[in-house]
């Protein structure tokens, strides 16, 4: 087992939101934290309104797919952060749980996805720094 943290961000599809916050928390935090994402009815392949909005700003997850949620995957995760899953998503006592409220960018254009890609940025900058900070406890 890793000594570095572990996220798991889960929505439905792990289409849209999940994977681009698991594209910025690997960019932006490179080998320091380990990076999962799933989703709790996949889809067949990544929103590709989400990989142009990524690709925007020098991330590329083009060659991501959707996956399943799984018991293991969460066991795995120090936090779980969840992005509308709603009563899908499977609760294990002693994890970190945070439900992150954000628009679903399936079946929106380019305008409307960009502001969700740059919230999720800024949250996943909020994320990386309570990580570092819990690390410095």
């Amino acid at each position: 087992m890793s000594d570095r943290p572990s996220v798991l961000f889960v929505c439905v599809h792990n289409a849209g939101r999940s994977q681009m916050a698991a594209g910025f928390l690997t960019a932006l935090a490179g080998d320091r934290v380990d990076v999962l994402s799933a989703g709790s009815m996949p889809g067949h392949q990544v929103n590709p309104v989400a990989v142009e909005a990524m690709a925007e700003v020098g991330i590329d997850i083009a060659g991501e797919q959707p996956k399943k949620l799984t018991d293991d995957a969460v066991i795995a995760s120090d936090v779980v952060i969840t992005m509308g899953c709603g009563d899908e998503c499977p609760y294990f006592p002693g994890k970190r749980y945070e439900d992150w409220v954000l628009e679903d960018p399936a079946g929106q254009g380019i305008d409307a996805v960009r502001p969700i890609r740059d919230e999720i940025k800024v949250r996943i900058e909020a994320l990386i720094a309570s990580l570092e900070s819990a690390d410095a406890r």
